[in-house]
């Protein structure tokens, strides 16, 4: 099998299939577009039909990718234009309805710091649920929130869909949303791009360890995905880095096995993680409860 390189990011998949046929021929099935949100550039990617999902690797749906320089490089009042950003481009994926109940899971492993971005997150988003319920004079406008981290197989024994879909079942959530740690091609998106799709995602696929899906057709409940880069493939980043030098095309079979399962975060990645998770709550929490201001999620996860 050809050796291709790794990323769960649809832009970059588009761009490797751009790479691969030198921009000369249109990309059937697929449109892109480029905007802008609260100040960041957001790339807009929708896979259409059979024809996109055979180029691009990716089931059809919308692939959101908004691109996070600004917070990295700590510009006034970046977190905040940041938390907005990611809320308007969730909120017509999510296409929520006041009384709908939301569960939001938090994939990954708390222990391993490339891989705690949905842990920390859900550390961050307000769990709801037993408020509106129990207190509706204090907590009726709030729409009902239910947060679960589901840790890994090798320290649980459960996959995570089958943890998921349990507690699917009981709560029968209107809309799921998961977040979890992904793969880039690039270093230079690692910790600073964040991905919202509605097709649902493949837990332990940014390191090659996929697991059972989490979509609509394993829950029977929409599920949204939040990703944010944590890790690059060793293979995918050297041969990168040859082409980024100006010595041409890289043969894919060079890099076939190079590396085995090794793959590069930074040595920052620590702050990284806590930034971008912050982050990633807030914007849901904001997306969730209508009307909550920065000062409000401060006040009410503190």
């Amino acid at each position: 099998m050809q050796w291709t390189r790794r990323t769960d990011l649809a832009v970059e998949a588009k761009e490797i299939w751009s790479e691969s046929v030198q921009e000369t021929t249109a990309l059937s099935g697929v449109q892109a577009e480029d905007q802008t949100a609260h100040g960041y550039p957001v790339t807009v990617v929708r896979i259409l039909d059979q024809t996109g999902e055979q180029a691009l690797a990716k089931p059809q749906g919308t692939y959101i990718t908004v691109e996070l320089d600004s917070l990295n490089r700590r510009e006034e009042d970046a977190f905040r234009r940041g938390v907005f950003a990611l809320r308007d481009q969730l909120l017509p994926l999510l296409r929520l309805g006041q009384e709908d109940t939301v569960l939001v899971v938090g994939l990954g492993n708390r222990a391993i710091t490339p891989d705690a971005v949905g842990p920390m997150t859900a550390k961050h988003t307000l769990a709801t649920r037993h408020l509106v319920d129990k207190l509706p004079e204090h907590f009726g406008a709030f729409r009902r929130v239910a947060v679960v981290q589901t840790g890994v197989l090798g320290t649980t024994g459960m996959e995570s869909a089958e943890v998921v879909r349990a507690i699917s079942q009981r709560l029968r959530p209107d809309r799921i949303v998961a977040v979890d740690a992904l793969a880039s091609r690039k270093l230079n998106r690692v910790c600073r791009t964040v991905q919202l799709c509605d097709t649902g995602i493949v837990p332990g696929s940014g390191i090659g360890n996929n697991r059972a899906a989490l979509n609509r057709q394993t829950l029977g409940v929409p599920v949204v995905a939040l990703g944010v880069p944590t890790v690059v493939d060793a293979g995918t980043l050297a041969a990168d880095l040859l082409e980024e030098s100006g010595r041409g095309a890289t043969p894919s079979a060079a890099f076939e096995g190079f590396g085995g399962d090794m793959i590069v975060t930074p040595k920052e990645i620590d702050a990284q993680v806590a930034d971008v998770s912050k982050l990633l709550g807030y914007a849901l929490n904001c997306a969730l409860h209508e009307g909550l201001s920065i000062e409000d999620v401060d006040m009410l996860t503190s």
